[in-house]
């Protein structure tokens, strides 16, 4: 009886097939170095080495078809940012369209410390009873 449970359980567990190992693991790292600066496009924050996504396993793919063709790592995030545009990379370039993203927040935080020093600097100025005195307990 205990054989039939035990044939039972197996023949219900499911597993998933191991990675093939790489032909060549030089190239494989130097596609993962790749993978790890390029965002995955439908996870959330994640790259493309860590994504366990259909569509970053295909990214995966093609970055590791590109290198076997002989391209350069530069060729290959240049060929990703041209078909998903500067969002695919972890660490976009500076320029006109992502001054914000790299600007936008030091901009807010010493807008934000000009408005606390001039709020400041009217109380100060402001009389004492302008303020409302603090209750006593009597």
């Amino acid at each position: 009886m205990a054989w039939a449970v035990a044939a039972l359980i197996a023949g219900t567990a499911h597993g998933q097939a191991a990675r093939p190992a790489a032909a060549d693991p030089a190239l494989e790292a130097q596609m993962m170095e790749i993978a790890a600066e390029l965002r995955c496009l439908v996870c959330q924050n994640q790259t493309i080495a860590d994504s366990h996504a259909e569509l970053a396993s295909d990214l995966r793919q093609q970055i590791r078809e590109q290198l076997q063709a002989g391209r350069s790592p530069d060729d290959v995030r240049r060929f990703m940012t041209d078909r998903y545009g500067d969002f695919v990379l972890y660490r976009p370039p500076v320029n006109e369209r992502t001054a914000l993203l790299w600007f936008g927040p030091a901009v807010l935080m010493l807008g934000g410390l000009i408005a606390l020093i001039v709020v400041l600097r009217r109380r100060s100025r402001m009389p004492d009873d302008a303020f409302e005195p603090e209750p006593t307990d009597d």
